[in-house]
């Protein structure tokens, strides 16, 4: 009968190298400090954000700005920006661009990185020379806009996503995890007759969920978080994204249509203002990021390494 003793733990720690020193307590104090500090960095300003954009003008006006200890807390800001006008408009805007831009990229991107994966595809080396050789030459600021301009793409929606639409970086890490994917495994579903848009699909895809969740994470923020291609391509306000709205209030000292009444009659603080609409920029990023951080290791380490 085998004693408790000489069972091995499942929860003991994997044996270190011979090499690497055992750690010692004044190591592991320091790196617990570095990493507080750090985490305190980060999340200090977001919380005096966040208690701002919750504050009264009376907090406000006493804290003399920026406030770190909430009081008085009211979601005024945020029923008068999410009851219509510019900024609910703006981030409806940002919405839509977002969840078609990552699509449309998405597809272009994951057909790229299959056909440039495939040795035996037509003219795959010159395509992937040709990608790569955009990664280092970019054709400049005004043949783009002249472009767009000639496309008649200027004052609509496609001009926020046409232009930045795939990234090569991107393909490149989808090309070297669909290479990983077993040959073998590619080859049987040939042999059962099936083509290269259903192993795709049923195959290549289901193994790949963490590269593709990866590299959908990062078009959509983005075009979430993109606001250069509206400042230069679009010239009517309604059709603004909600960053460069927020650019207006926070830099320019701008009111968001239909609070500029309020703002006046002392009901809310332009400081709070501004700080609801960082919050409401902030927050599809916030919620998205964990759901997709488990996916990091996985999809960025192995997609970039390998192949």
């Amino acid at each position: 009968m085998t004693s408790l003793s000489s069972t091995p733990r499942r929860w003991a720690a994997p044996p270190r190298p011979v090499w690497e020193e055992e750690p010692r307590k004044a190591g592991l104090a320091a790196k617990g400090l570095v990493l507080a500090g750090a985490c305190f960095a980060i999340l200090f300003p977001l919380w005096i954000v966040v208690v701002t954009s919750l504050s009264s003008r009376k907090t406000i006006t006493e804290a003399g700005g920026l406030v770190v200890v909430p009081k008085d807390i009211t979601f005024v800001a945020y029923q008068e920006l999410l009851s219509g006008g510019q900024v609910q408009r703006a981030a409806l805007v940002s919405l839509g661009v977002t969840v078609v831009g990552t699509l449309f990229s998405m597809t272009v991107s994951v057909l790229c990185a299959y056909g440039l994966s495939r040795s035996g595809s037509l003219g795959h080396r010159w395509i992937l020379m040709t990608l790569l050789a955009t990664m280092f030459f970019g054709a400049g600021l005004i043949p783009t806009y002249l472009l767009v301009q000639a496309l008649g793409l200027t004052d609509t929606y496609l001009a926020l996503i046409l232009p930045s639409a795939v990234s090569v970086f991107n393909i490149l890490v989808l090309r070297a995890f669909f290479m990983n994917i077993s040959q073998e495994l590619i080859d049987s579903a040939r042999i059962d007759g099936a083509g290269d848009f259903r192993i795709l699909w049923r195959i290549v895809m289901p193994l790949s969920r963490a590269v593709i969740a990866v590299i959908a994470l990062f078009y959509a923020v983005g075009y979430w978080s993109a606001w250069f291609n509206a400042s230069i391509y679009l010239t009517d306000q309604d059709m603004m994204p909600l960053q460069n709205v927020m650019i207006q209030i926070v830099q320019k000292q701008e009111p968001p249509t239909g609070l500029a009444q309020v703002i006046r009659t002392g009901q809310l603080s332009p400081l709070s203002v501004q700080m609801a609409v960082m919050v409401m920029a902030l927050l599809p990023v916030a919620i998205a990021s964990p759901f997709v951080q488990k996916h990091f290791k996985k999809g960025m380490l192995t997609g970039a390494v390998k192949g």
